[in-house]
């Protein structure tokens, strides 16, 4: 088992790659349907959906390409695995909302969320372990702190914070869930990068690639705050 997640084989890669952002896709629906707060990202996304009528899972999708689009004056390349997160994780996202139901009351709502958080947070480290380009909102991240020469907590929180706010006026769902994602999903990130025995410094990870590599050390700080 420790060797299918440190295999180098690209057809190996791809499968963690894939099986992550399912995973990931599925992570994000359990907490939307926990219904007490989501990641700032999904609030948006929600609130997205709930002004427009466009499924969660599509909303996803277009913010994701709006984010692609930042990237091209920050000077930012995508991997194959940044596209295809971009156009996957939503569309895998509506798959599992249309599966999982409205939480009845708060105790599964509890459940759900934390469920959802934690196999996000493995989801995050199969498919960063892929080592195939960052995700969208990662790459943004990166490369803002690039450009700006700002360190990685200001530049994420003034993202997230962003988002999150843009979100909630839109309709999304922000409460303890929120809080509790943005507090917990560093450690628990880190944690199952080490279990999972992905090293982010190495040079396999990053395809060779001057961003990627870039984004390995930053999403290394991130997870580590």
């Amino acid at each position: 088992m420790i060797h299918f997640f440190s295999n180098q084989n690209l057809a190996v890669r791809l499968v963690r790659l894939f099986v992550g952002l399912l995973l990931y896709g599925v992570a994000i629906a359990l907490m939307i349907r926990g219904n007490i707060g989501a990641s700032p990202w999904d609030v948006f996304a929600q609130g997205f959906s709930r002004t427009t009528g466009i499924s969660f899972g599509w909303c996803t999708v277009i913010i994701s390409g709006i984010v692609l689009v930042a990237w091209i004056p920050l000077k930012q390349m995508p991997g194959f695995g940044t596209i295809a997160n971009a156009i996957l994780v939503g569309i895998f996202a509506d798959f599992a909302l249309a599966l999982i139901p409205q939480a009845p009351n708060l105790a599964v709502s509890a459940v759900l969320f934390c469920a959802g958080l934690f196999i996000l947070a493995f989801a995050t480290a199969l498919y960063i372990g892929a080592g195939l380009g960052p995700g969208p909102r990662d790459g943004l991240m990166t490369g803002l702190v690039r450009v700006t020469g700002r360190p990685v907590w200001m530049i994420r929180t003034g993202i997230e914070l962003t988002v999150v706010v843009i979100g909630f006026l839109m309709g999304g769902v922000v409460g303890v869930g929120t809080a509790t994602f943005a507090l917990a999903v560093g450690p628990l990130t880190q944690m199952t990068l080490r279990w999972l025995h992905v090293d982010l410094h190495k040079k396999n990870l990053t395809a060779g690639q001057g961003t990627d590599k870039e984004a390995a050390t930053l999403l290394t700080q991130q997870v580590c705050e």
